[in-house]
């Protein structure tokens, strides 16, 4: 079944706040087998919801709105749909006294527009909200069904949570429904796209796939709907023997968990040189909870005379080779495993940009090398972007190098 998303606030439309809400919601409503057909964002604006909303009825049965329940003037939402259903506006007590008793608690004075945000459309399910002073709520007619979330983050998932997806899934019961993200590093969705050609084309009718692009990384989404789940499984094991040679992972994990994983599993210890990435991928690994059995630290050198007083990079081999070479990252690599310790270390050095490019080293230009005291893999990767985006591909390709690093050297 389908459904549209409406995003209601000026904040929203001028930038000053990300509007987050229809990620997290298209992806978590995919996943009880909805199809979002429109994500909408508008103003706080009486006639923009009620056009927006007579509009989306048109071609699905449900919208859910975020946004627009609060106690200010602006928020005019509840009231708008209330009029598009044709329904009065009436006193919810329970509310008012749910409200009432939250600020009482807490010594908070209590305005006249709080007692205004308790006029609810008469007839609609109120959802309470336990997070904040805004229910959500929801209208019917004529099988369609209007849902008013709050635009809180935390607020909107868990009414979602409690009241929402469960009457979503009672109207659209999805047991035949199945999907699966599979994780890939190391190539573009093109490459990948044409590799898993046949397979895509011999889905059967309700079956998809979509290529979900990052910098570095590509998701591949398998979607098959009216399938029993031992044919998905099947159907799923031939996609993971196809993407095999960048496949790290599926379901919800990330790059830096698998390496963490591998690291936990292998009982080694992690190192890390990195210049142009600036403690970047550093940065990822400790994201992570209990990072600390497996990563010791590392070292930021990003001038010429820290690669060599802190990593012992002899500096006539930066005056000839330049930093951004073969050669000085190996030598990184030796540097960090013998003054930082570690089982294997991983170093990076590159020219992020925009400046410092030549003809031979062009802007992007990123040597990246992965070892231990037996072995040093090296990878040289030209990624001509803004400055930013070098930097992140550069981390994650150092991340994506030290896994199959410790797969190809510890378990095969």
């Amino acid at each position: 079944m389908k459904l549209s998303i409406i995003s209601i606030g000026n904040e929203l439309l001028i930038g000053q706040v990300v509007n987050t809400n229809a990620a997290w919601l298209g992806q978590h409503l995919s996943l009880i087998g909805w199809e979002v057909s429109s994500v909408v964002c508008i103003s706080d604006d009486y006639d923009t919801i009620q056009r927006t909303v007579d509009r989306a009825f048109h071609d699905v049965d449900v919208v859910i709105t975020t946004g627009g329940l609060g106690p200010t003037k602006d928020d005019v939402t509840k009231k708008a749909i209330a009029d598009h259903f044709g329904c009065e506006m009436v006193f919810h007590n329970e509310t008012w006294e749910r409200i009432s008793a939250y600020f009482n608690a807490r010594n908070y004075p209590i305005s006249e527009a709080h007692r205004q945000q308790c006029y609810m459309p008469d007839g609609a399910d109120v959802y309470v909200n336990d997070l904040g002073t805004a229910p959500g709520l929801r209208l019917e007619k004529g099988q369609k069904h209007c849902i008013m979330l709050p635009g809180v983050p935390y607020e909107m998932k868990h009414l979602m949570k409690h009241h929402v997806v469960p009457f979503l899934t009672s109207l659209n019961s999805v047991d035949a429904f199945h999907q699966l993200t599979f994780y890939t590093a190391g190539t573009g969705e093109t490459v990948i796209a044409d590799h898993i050609a046949d397979f895509e084309d011999q889905l059967p009718e309700g079956a998809s796939l979509a290529y979900l692009p990052a910098i570095g990384q590509v998701r591949v989404r398998l979607s098959m709907l009216n399938i029993d789940r031992p044919v998905f499984d099947e159907y799923c094991n031939q996609l993971r023997d196809l993407l095999r040679p960048w496949y790290y992972g599926e379901g919800h994990t990330s790059l830096e968990e698998e390496v963490a994983r591998l690291f936990h599993a292998l009982g080694l210890k992690l190192v890390l040189a990195e210049s142009c990435t600036g403690g970047l991928i550093s940065a990822k690994l400790v994201s992570l909870p209990g990072v600390s059995h497996f990563y010791l630290g590392g070292a930021v050198v990003y001038s010429y005379e820290h690669k060599s007083s802190v990593l012992g990079v002899p500096s006539e081999l930066i005056e000839s080779q330049g930093a951004v070479s073969e050669d000085v990252v190996v030598h990184m690599v030796k540097g960090a495993l013998k003054h930082l310790g570690g089982d294997v270390a991983a170093a990076v050095s590159g020219i992020a940009g925009p400046a410092g490019g030549t003809d031979d080293k062009p802007v992007g230009t990123t040597w990246i090398a992965v070892g231990n005291n037996d072995k040093v893999v090296t990878k040289k990767i030209v990624f001509n972007k803004d400055r930013q985006r070098n930097i992140e591909f550069s981390a994650v390709t150092a991340l994506n190098m030290i896994r199959k690093f410790l797969i190809d050297v510890y378990l095969k």
